[in-house]
């Protein structure tokens, strides 16, 4: 007879004084070859209104009155165990309606096993509803009643849709008896104004009870032989302080053998989640117990494999939900996954994974909407496809959320025995779960991380306890940081794999994300930090790209999408296939500004479509709000503004962005070459923090200039000069000033081929020359200022009040004399005219000048808009370095940006 239909009651009205029955079933082993099925009658007594208010009775119970029992005497045969047999386990999801049960029965059908056991959860939501009606009818709910009749018709419905016949008959029959012994039990409830764990456990049980019974009666439909199991006369637990259980496993094992011997099938359906104490009390394994059922029943069977079937395609590297790169990892071990699960992945129930390590039985994690994917195995040793043990030492990532960070801290702690068992005592007493601890092997402070919603009663607590040692001094503070997140990093060997920890860090501290607290047990399984909660989304994104699990991605904001930055944006469209592809980085532009309207996006603009979105769906520009955006996606860990403009009032907002974190990325030479303390300031916050300043097309474009000169610095080479002929527009200039050809003539020709600005005064000047060599002598150590620069102009000084550069062309062929001159005497002594910047590192000097050269010489030696630069250095003082290329246009300019952007794409982890 099932324990679920046994319990019955009587009482008397809600407000009336009397005495209350409710009577309890429970199996009770008599004998070796038998059990009896008993009655425990527990009886209330009501003392009536006792107020004006008409106050429900108040009860109280007086005991345990009678024992009425039941014999079913059965014979032993024999029970098979071992890798015959093959354990399945449902949840919620799986049978949260009649197709998916059918489904489930079309597994568990199709399972090839000699012998099979499916374990099954609830459908969806029932067991909330049960405990549902628990909570209504203890607090004097009436609406307790129709919420079950809710739970009825839910399973009255989908049994209609399953089953026919006799089938039907007898399963609807089996529920209404139990809805009634429900209603009965939830009615004394009612009265009482107060359930027993035991009769919770004893409600919320039936969901399992009646899932199990229609799974198996849909399984006899195909003509198979198929028995359900009431787990409660089988698992056998002690209930223990921390509101768990343990395996009562002997017993179990014992029930499980007499069970089979009255009901001998190769096929069992058996109910999760519930189990009965040795007092033969219905009891469950508490929540999200049905995995936990599964393992008990797997090894109890030494069964050849559990298999876990959920809603997810296997374990994930990350939580998919805050990782879109997480990755289903193929196996993991059993301490992996025990870690994973500890701190808070959605693996399996913490304690599932203990019963089948014993039996090195393995479990495969499943998804039943999607059963071609093959999941996740855990088992002892992980193994790769070619039999190899893994050698990645970190297999996942998993967080905890909504913690404090508790830290007691004192000189008087340092070498008193006892402190940190005091400490941990006195949490202990609060009922708080200690989440991690980490003490420094100075004694000096004790820090833990517990649940927010309890660390208040810990401070409290904390502060009674040492009241005295802190009026005393000898503890100087018990400090309390909330807004926590753990993260956690999982895999086998980590401790012993050099390196790990420091990756780790390292990806951190890239992404600009503080670590409050750090612990690493001796287990070698898991490295755990504490950081602010609002970083945690990042840290873990960071982390897990660091480790290339997913795709470097960076978060990027164009600003100034003109020329050279159009062109970037076309490049970065043309090449972010093959980026993902074979390099693994992900470059997703959320913001486009230029200096009147502003394009955002959350995931990334569609770059096909970039300009024609920013015409039709631009905002107002706002360089605040772009920065604010692109830094303020936590699911993309870094964040990089890229300044295409040349414009003074955007590079004031470089240290501001570098200061929150922003990686930046500028050909505008107005922040380097600008007020000397402004460019100090920018690059002593760079060398202090995590946070990236690239600028190399701000001297030679896509020149490695900057590049080269910091590799010379860096492996303890001295400058001594720097020479070259950095402007394009100028080298193509003297590069073709030759013959009988006057200079206006060249530099119309120029202008009108797109080679100058829009005024050629701007070139003519000197000012951009000087700003990079400025630049490099910055670079180079030296202290020079752009007022301080001696450059000779090229611009007559009569022309430089002309209101336009259409009258500048104008005027200046009246002035090319003087130069047709010097070029003439250079000529004849033959040389060449080149327009040079000097960086003159001995004296500390720098200048821009019109210079000659010799026709051998490499400076003569150029053609077209070619810039070169000569290095001479201590060890290049007898043949200096030379770079040499195409120094000017949008494309080589945005190129020289797009490596920048891919240079620190490889200092945040991305494959070199």
């Amino acid at each position: 007879m099932p324990i679920a239909s046994l319990a019955k009651v009587t009482a008397s009205p809600a407000a009336a004084v009397g005495d209350f029955e409710v009577r309890v079933p429970y199996i009770y082993r008599a004998g070796p070859v038998s059990n009896r099925v008993c009655f425990r009658n527990y009886r209330w007594r009501s003392y009536g209104a006792h107020s004006a208010r008409n106050e429900l009775p108040k009860t109280h119970v007086l005991g345990s009155v009678t024992d009425v029992s039941v014999d079913n005497s059965v014979e032993n045969t024999y029970f098979p165990k071992g890798d015959s047999w093959a354990v399945h386990k449902f949840g919620g999801t799986c049978v949260g309606t009649s197709q998916r049960i059918k489904n489930v029965a079309d597994v568990v059908i199709k399972d090839d096993s000699e012998r099979k056991l499916a374990v099954v959860s609830a459908m969806s939501k029932v067991t909330d509803m049960m405990y549902d009606l628990i909570d209504r009818a203890q607090s004097r709910d009436d609406s307790y009643l129709s919420a079950l009749d809710a739970v009825l018709e839910k399973h009255r419905a989908t049994a209609c849709d399953l089953l026919d016949g006799e089938e039907l008959e007898s399963f609807l029959a089996r529920l209404h008896d139990d809805i009634n012994n429900l209603k009965a039990m939830l009615r004394a409830i009612y009265i009482a104004g107060h359930a027993t764990e035991s009769f919770s456990d004893f409600v919320v049980g039936h969901g399992e009870l009646w899932s199990a019974q229609m799974l198996a009666a849909v399984v006899r439909k195909s003509g198979l032989e198929c028995k359900w199991m009431d787990t409660r006369e089988v698992l056998v637990v002690n209930p223990t302080s921390s509101n768990q259980v343990d395996p009562d496993f002997l017993e179990s094992d014992r029930r499980l053998e007499k069970w089979f011997s009255r009901h001998q099938s190769k096929i069992i359906i058996a109910t999760g989640f519930i189990a009965s104490t040795p007092q033969n009390i219905p009891t469950t394994l508490k929540r999200d117990g049905s995995d936990f059922s599964a393992a008990i029943m797997g090894a109890l069977l030494r069964c050849g494999q559990v298999t876990i079937w959920t809603d997810v395609d296997g374990v994930y590297s990350a939580d998919p939900r805050k990782v879109s790169e997480a990755v289903i990892l193929k196996t993991l071990s059993y301490q992996e996954a025990w870690e994973m699960s500890y701190f808070g992945a959605n693996v399996l129930h913490p304690r599932t994974i203990i019963p089948v390590m014993k039996y090195d039985i393995p479990i495969v994690i499943r998804n039943i909407f999607n059963p071609s994917v093959p999941g996740t195995m855990i088992c002892r040793q992980a193994e790769d496809e070619d039999g190899y043990k893994l050698e990645a030492p970190v297999k996942g990532f998993a967080t905890i959320d909504n913690l404090a960070l508790v830290n007691v801290e004192g000189t008087g702690m340092a070498g008193v025995p006892g402190t940190a068992s005091t400490i941990f005592s006195t949490v202990k007493d609060v009922g708080a779960n200690v989440i991690m601890i980490s003490q420094a092997s100075s004694e000096h402070s004790v820090c833990f991380a517990v649940p927010e919603k309890e660390v208040k009663a810990v401070s409290k607590a904390l502060h009674s306890r040492f009241r005295q040692a802190l009026d005393a001094g000898r503890l100087s503070q018990i400090e309390i940081i909330p807004n926590c997140s753990i993260l956690a990093a999982v895999g086998q060997k980590m401790a012993s794999t050099p390196g790990v920890s420091a990756t780790l860090f390292n990806a951190l501290a890239k992404a600009n994300i503080n670590i409050r607290a750090i612990a690493q047990g001796c287990s070698e399984f898991n490295i755990t930090v504490v950081i602010k909660r609002e970083d945690c989304v990042r840290a873990l994104r960071a982390v897990h790209s660091r480790f290339y699990l997913s795709r470097t991605t960076l978060a990027m904001g164009i600003i100034g999408p003109g020329l050279i930055g159009g062109t970037l944006l076309d490049q970065l469209r043309d090449q972010a296939a093959v980026l993902k592809e074979e390099f693994n980085i992900d470059l997703r532009v959320l913001g486009i500004t230029g200096s009147s309207k502003m394009l955002l996006s959350e995931k990334g603009i569609d770059l096909s479509r970039w300009r024609e979105l920013l015409k039709e769906e631009g905002e107002p520009a706002n360089l605040e709000k772009l920065a604010h955006h692109v830094k303020g996606n936590h699911f993309i860990p870094n964040s990089v503004l890229v300044d295409c403009t040349a414009d003074a009032d955007i590079a004031s907002c470089y240290y501001d962005w570098l200061r929150k974190g922003i990686h930046l990325i500028t050909p505008n030479k107005k922040a380097n070459s600008g007020p000397l303390d402004q460019y100090l300031k920018i690059r002593a916050l760079q060398r202090k923090s995590y946070t990236h300043y690239f600028y190399e097309a701000t001297v030679g474009a896509g020149l490695p200039i900057i590049s080269t000169l910091r590799g010379l610095l860096e492996t303890g080479d001295k400058i001594l000069r720097i020479e070259g002929i950095f402007s394009g527009t100028l080298s193509y200039l003297f590069n073709n000033f030759v013959g009988n050809r006057r200079f206006s003539e060249v530099v119309a020709e120029a202008k009108q081929a797109g080679f100058t600005e829009p005024d050629p005064r701007d070139d003519l000047s000197g000012t951009d020359v000087a700003r990079k060599v400025i630049i490099l002598g910055r670079e180079s150590g030296l202290k020079l200022d752009l007022d301080g620069l001696p450059v000779q102009s090229l611009v007559p000084e009569p022309l430089k009040a002309c209101v336009s550069a259409e009258e500048f062309m104008q005027k200046l062929p009246d002035f090319d004399e003087d130069l047709s001159k010097q070029r003439q005497e250079a000529e004849a002594a033959g040389d060449v005219l080149r327009y040079v910047g000097v960086v003159n590192a001995m004296e500390k000097t720098g200048k821009v000048e019109l210079k000659r050269y010799k026709k051998d010489h490499p400076f003569a030696q150029l053609s077209g808009a070619d810039n070169i630069i000569a290095f001479t250095t201590t060890r290049y003082k007898d043949q200096p370095l030379i770079v040499r290329g195409p120094g000017a246009g949008a494309q080589v300019t945005a190129g020289g940006i797009f490596s920048d952007i891919l240079q620190l794409a490889s200092y945040l982890g991305a494959p070199s």
